[in-house]
């Protein structure tokens, strides 16, 4: 059988039409011959709304009781037995009356669906799960009926019903949506101007995402990868540079201008495994995204332009936001930047490419080459001295060979030191000896002699092709040098971080390990600090564990420091570190934390295996003691009953007392054995449901005749879960401490209720205060338990519920929760 189709009529408060609605639309569908019955339509009391249900087929209600009230609710049995094409049910996040098949409404429609029956219905947006949190903040009300977004997301259609506020307003003004004594309340209150525009929006939104997701959902099933323009998608392409901040803030604005537009964020990180781009940039640049209402993405790959065209293209993005590019113009010319290849590829989709202050030619200053990040300033300056020597003294070397040199020899011998120069200092020192050594092959052994004119066509052509062969062979011994280093240098981080690893498995101390931190990292002392958080005005530092000479005992004593949250730091003193080394040093600081917290973690183990074993020790003696003490108490009962009764009445009143006394001693211990049985885990349990009319009748007898408990139960009460027998004894013991509480003339009361899915037991003395105490929903007072309140509550838990105990003055009130079994279908 065909599952039905459900459409749903949404709006965005109450009075806007949405059953005014579904009633027309199934007169439409009643006029093109459908079979269509109401379910459930609830008026309100509005003529016109109930002047549409004449001439469709209404199912009767069922009528339902509970705490004393009757109730209406769809027959859904009778709805499945009529087998209607169309069935009109109001008001899906409805909760049914318990005692129902379903707790709530939506339910009941989804048995209709499945049942192969259309079902037309109404919904308000304040009722959807996702968006409780957002209306109680609009409307200062929590919403109690809620609906699973995914019920209304399955819907085959959703229509929104829309009126303006000022147009709903009035229509509360004249009646035709509260009775005339709730008006005044409803204007001033959740029917504000403010309100209504807010949740409007609420529901518009919303009900624009459902049309985004079909449309992705046609777009996806057709095979369709262009982009269609029906909402803006800017992406910023980031690098991790500097310029990161700017093209985020760039992109914001183009989407504020534009209502309802996206901001999204996107690093490609390349495929070789090696860290590119600034880690602590990127992670600012990420939060300073999702800040502004953006979302952030990560993908991976070595062609940026294209994987940054295959996101647009996955996410429909409208609009590409680049930086310019920071590279030189002759890298440009070699290779084309990101930008130029992005807008070749790009399409029907926008690029913007921002232009900024790190941009190659935003500062007309002129600046030196910088030593190169990824082989370091030393090997930099090494190779600029390496090239100064090498070529000076290979061209000295080349002129006192004199005619055995021509210009091809030297031109190879020339291209063997820029290989070199390479190798050593990456792509810079390679480029300018490149250019030195062509104008030194030139000068001194390209006729005519000691000049930078040329005569022939071919020495013109050889030094062309050296200066373009040295410049793409230093290129790529550059970049290899480079990548090289990064492999080295990230194999080097990896490996001090396996060993912290690998340290902490094995449970070295925090000293042990902040000495291995500091001899990877060059360093005189380090210090793991924690904060006295007692002291906020102005914070204390106390040393956990440090190790070197002299280390810091505060942070502003350190020249290094690596916060790790908001009350521990790492910090160290000696040589200051690059931002590749505290990047890994912050790392590094991660572990040591962890290491810490495993250490705490380890003593509080020890902790609570001595308090165990000392709670295991006390257990063990209780239990002894316990059973010790029966034979002499059974042995001093036996006498005392076999005294008699003495003539003299004080003797008697006496005796009854000593006899009183004995059995209280022997109930005590009595607990006390149950107690440690409990707490051994040796107490047997046999949870099931549980009559409580039934169970009452043994615990009056327990009582005895000369206890009396007054009990008031409501006539439709679950069963709990629970243990039949333990349960008798918590309520035994708990209505023999509430009437040793009361008056001489007063009875103790035990009353009952249901919450959803529990059983409220309220047992209370007679004087009635606890009583009070326990029905006005104040914080419970709690005084010291005794024994048989302490073993009451312990059983209770046992048995998966709550034992709460309050006090006013010498009043006693206890509250026992339990969970409540499933209703029977015969009640």
């Amino acid at each position: 059988m065909a599952r039905g189709r459900l459409r749903i009529y949404l709006g965005a408060a109450p009075g806007v039409g949405k059953t005014y609605a579904m009633l027309e639309e199934g007169q439409r569908l009643a006029v093109a011959g459908a079979d269509v019955v109401v379910g459930f339509v609830e008026p309100h009391g509005r003529r016109p709304t109930a002047a549409l249900t004449e001439g469709l087929e209404i199912i009767l209600r069922r009528t339902m009781e509970y705490h004393g009230a009757t109730f209406t609710e769809m027959d859904l049995d009778a709805v499945l037995a009529r087998r209607p094409q169309v069935a009109l049910v109001d008001e899906l996040a409805h909760t049914d009356v318990p005692g129902s098949r379903h707790a709530k409404r939506w339910q009941d429609v989804e048995d209709l669906l499945d049942a192969g029956i259309d079902v037309v219905t109404t919904l308000n947006v304040q009722h959807l799960e996702s968006l409780g949190d957002v209306v109680r903040q609009i409307a200062g009300v929590p919403q109690r009926e809620t609906l699973p977004d995914e019920v209304a997301r399955r819907a085959d259609q959703i229509e929104l019903v829309d009126l303006p506020p000022e147009l709903l307003r009035r229509r509360m003004l004249h009646g035709e949506i509260y009775p005339s004594d709730r008006i005044e309340a409803a204007l001033t209150h959740y029917f504000r101007v403010g309100n209504l525009t807010a949740l409007r929006e609420l529901a518009l939104l919303w009900l624009a995402d459902r049309v985004e997701e079909g449309l992705q959902r046609y777009r996806a099933e057709h095979g369709i990868t262009t982009p269609w323009e029906t909402r803006e998608r800017i992406m910023v392409a980031l690098t991790g540079g500097p310029e990161g901040d700017t093209l985020i803030r760039r992109a914001a604005r183009i989407t504020a201008r534009v209502p309802g537009s996206e901001l999204l964020a996107l690093h490609v990180v390349p495929s070789d495994g090696l860290i590119h781009g600034d880690q602590a940039a990127l992670a600012a640049q990420r939060e300073l995204v999702e800040s502004l209402g953006g979302s952030y993405h990560q993908t991976t790959g070595d062609d940026i332009p294209e994987e940054l065209l295959q996101f647009a293209e996955a996410e429909s993005v409208t609009q590409i936001v680049l930086g310019a590019s920071r590279r030189g113009r002759l890298s440009t010319f070699l290779r084309g930047g990101v930008g130029h290849r992005t807008i070749q590829r790009s399409g029907p989709i926008d690029v913007l490419v921002v232009t900024h202050e790190h941009a190659a030619g935003a500062s007309s200053a002129l600046r030196l080459p910088h030593p190169s990040r990824a082989t370091g300033p030393r090997r930099f300056w090494t190779a600029i001295v390496l090239a100064a020597i090498m070529l000076p003294a290979l061209t000295l070397l080349l002129i006192l060979l004199g005619e055995h040199v021509d210009l091809s020899l030297a031109l190879v011998l020339y291209l063997l030191a820029v290989v070199v120069i390479a190798l050593v200092g990456g792509l810079v020192p390679a480029l300018l000896a490149a250019l030195a050594a062509g104008l030194l092959a030139d000068y001194y052994f390209t006729p005519p002699l000691h000049s930078l004119r040329v005569e022939h066509f071919a020495d013109v052509l050889a030094l062309v092709v050296y200066v373009v062969t040295a410049v793409v062979v230093g290129m790529a011994a550059g970049t290899a040098a480079q990548r090289t280093y990064q492999a080295v240098r990230a194999s080097s981080e990896a490996r001090a971080l396996s060993w912290l690893a690998t340290a902490m498995m094995h449970g070295q101390d925090l000293p042990t390990l902040l000495e291995q931190v500091r001899e990877d990292f060059g360093l005189d002392a380090v210090s793991l600090l924690e904060r006295d958080t007692g002291h906020v005005a102005e914070p204390r530092w106390y040393v956990v564990a440090s190790t070197g000479q002299d280390p810091p005992e505060r942070p502003y004593d350190a020249d290094v420091e690596s916060p790790v949250g908001d009350n521990l730091t790492l910090v160290a003193r000696g040589r200051p570190l690059s931002s590749d080394d505290q990047r890994v040093l912050a790392a590094c600081a991660a572990q040591l934390v962890m290491a810490h917290s495993h250490g705490r973690l380890a003593v509080h183990d020890a902790e609570t295996g001595l308090r165990a074993a000392a709670e295991h020790t006390r257990a063990s003696l209780l239990l002894i003691a316990s059973r010790d003490l029966r034979g002499p108490l059974g042995t001093a009962d036996d006498a005392l009953n076999g005294l008699g009764t003495p003539a003299d009445p004080e003797e008697a009143r006496r005796l009854d007392t000593a006899r009183s006394a004995l059995r209280r001693a022997g109930r005590v211990v009595s607990d006390l054995d149950d107690l440690s049985r409990l707490h051994a885990g040796a107490l047997d349990l046999y949870l099931r449901p549980v009559d409580l009319d039934e169970l009452l009748t043994a615990v009056m007898d327990a009582l005895g005749p000369g206890h009396t408990l007054r009990c008031i139960l409501p006539e439709q009460l679950p069963d709990v879960i629970a243990d039949a027998a333990v349960l008798a004894r918590v309520l035994t013991t708990l209505a023999a401490e509430a009437q040793r509480h009361s008056p001489p003339d007063r009875r103790a009361r035990l009353t009952a209720e249901t919450r959803p899915g529990l059983v409220e037991i309220h047992i209370t003395d007679g004087a009635g205060e606890g009583a009070e105490e326990a029905a006005s929903g104040a914080p419970p007072v709690r005084s010291a338990d005794s024994l048989a309140l302490r073993m009451s509550r312990d059983l209770t838990e046992t048995m998966g519920g709550t034992l709460e105990r309050s006090t006013v003055g010498s009043g006693f009130a206890v509250t026992l929760t339990l969970p409540a079994a499933a209703p029977k279908r015969d009640r």
